[in-house]
């Protein structure tokens, strides 16, 4: 299974973006966990979204402004993204996890949040 994020790219504070992450490769399940993790510079990465089948959660940061969503048709992943901050800037990376705990990580995409 190989994963890539795209959709980065530099946005004005109060502006939105919309990452996807494709899937090639592989099968997919409903039961697998898809998650959008961010790495800030000198930070550690962190999650910021995850979805399994129809049930999303968040960061307490991003809540209310980031929605991540699925498409299992199309084999991707998406995270919306509103009301962007200065803080929001990071590489942004996908990742799957089985339920039997394999995990895979896309490239990043790289979010500048900036006026």
């Amino acid at each position: 299974v190989q994963l890539q994020a795209f959709g980065g790219g530099l946005v004005q504070p109060g502006g939105s973006l919309r990452l996807s992450c494709a899937a090639s490769g592989g099968i997919f399940s409903t039961a697998d966990v898809m998650g959008w993790y961010r790495q800030a510079p000198g930070q550690e990465r962190e999650l910021v979204a995850s979805i399994v089948g129809a049930k999303a959660n968040y960061a307490d940061s991003v809540q209310g402004r980031f929605t991540i969503s699925r498409d299992y048709t199309k084999r991707t992943l998406s995270l919306q993204m509103n009301s962007l901050e200065a803080e929001d800037t990071a590489i942004y990376y996908c990742k799957r996890r089985t339920r039997g705990g394999i995990e895979n990580w896309g490239k990043g995409t790289l979010v500048t949040v900036s006026s």
